[in-house]
């Protein structure tokens, strides 16, 4: 069944309710009052009840009226962002643009790009979302996110790009009052075996997991994010590696305390990555300004050359 209720129709309906006459809203849009009158008509006999009280002087709504108008009037806002978004994804723009962070990242740096990006293209839609190591690569291939911000590696599945984008140093800290802290150092990985270790779950769902534990075979307690990681070490109820960007803060306070180990981590490095193919001008956009130059240290990444240094190349 064809609804008599038409874009127009409802258009007509808006600006008599809203002007309070049939000739103030022909003026409204630019038409002759008659045909105002006209389509009035046509949809009250189409649809069987009477929307205007005529036996007043100015055009009131009846019920029925006041029923149709307001879920039209949602209609029409709708229709309204609907044409927005049509010609704003003709341009180019992304009505959407998912960014993932992995939460070893502090996703605050990204917040003033997120400010500038929306001051030049306000109707794209920005949805933030964090993930854990092969989570970051899963969530790309598995098309819920659009652009990752600290994949670790290279890309495990075909038909993905990445750049790199820094590296994070990796640093065993425990509790400042933790008994490692009493033992001459480098402290043996065996000496380790007695405390639990406390990992950060890997978030994905269908590619192979990274592991981030010490040793197999040992006590562990498992978080969602490097913030929890981070909050059970300080309280010393487990150990582990965490980065070093990530705890200043609480190494300066006295929290946590560093330890040299006989065996240390390298720098891990992350990338930004997308899907290969066609992208968007909000992708473009994103990927040209985490591009600047400083951006990978915005986000407590280290700078090239440090990395390097630290790997000893």
């Amino acid at each position: 069944m064809v609804s008599p209720i038409t874009l127009d129709a409802l258009r007509v309906l808006d600006a008599i309710e809203r002007r309070g006459s049939f000739a103030a809203a022909a003026e409204t849009l630019h038409r002759v009052p008659s045909a105002i009158s006209y389509s009035v008509q046509k949809l009250e006999e189409e649809l069987g009840v009477p929307l205007f009280d005529r036996s007043r002087r100015k055009a009131e709504l009846t019920d029925a009226g006041h029923l149709v108008l307001a879920h039209g009037r949602r209609i029409l806002l709708a229709t309204e962002e609907m044409t927005a978004l049509a010609r704003q994804a003709g341009a180019g723009w992304e009505v959407e643009l998912r960014i993932c962070v992995d939460t070893i990242l502090d996703p605050e740096a990204l917040y003033p790009l997120l400010e500038e990006f929306q001051a030049i293209q306000p109707r794209t839609r920005v949805v933030l979302s964090e993930e854990v190591m092969a989570g970051a690569w899963d969530a790309l291939h598995d098309n819920r996110c659009d652009l990752v911000i600290g994949a670790p590696g290279e890309p495990p599945v075909s038909g993905l790009a990445c750049r790199r984008f820094g590296a994070i140093e990796p640093v065993f800290a425990v509790a400042a009052d933790h008994p490692l802290t009493r033992l001459a150092q480098p402290i043996a990985i065996e000496a380790l075996q007695e405390y639990p270790t406390v990992i950060v779950a890997d978030s994905s769902r269908s590619l192979p997991g990274h592991s981030s534990g010490l040793l197999d075979g040992r006590s562990q307690i498992i978080v969602k994010t490097t913030a929890q990681k981070i909050e059970v070490q300080r309280k010393g109820l487990g150990v582990g590696y965490l980065p070093r960007h990530r705890i200043h803060r609480h190494l300066e306070e006295g929290s946590l305390a560093l330890l040299q180990l006989e065996t240390q981590r390298a720098p891990i490095d992350l990338s930004l990555a997308w899907r290969s193919g066609r992208q968007g001008k909000a992708l473009k956009w994103f990927l040209e300004r985490l591009a600047a130059p400083g951006m990978g240290e915005a986000f407590g990444l280290l700078p090239r050359e440090a990395a390097t240094d630290l790997r000893g190349d």
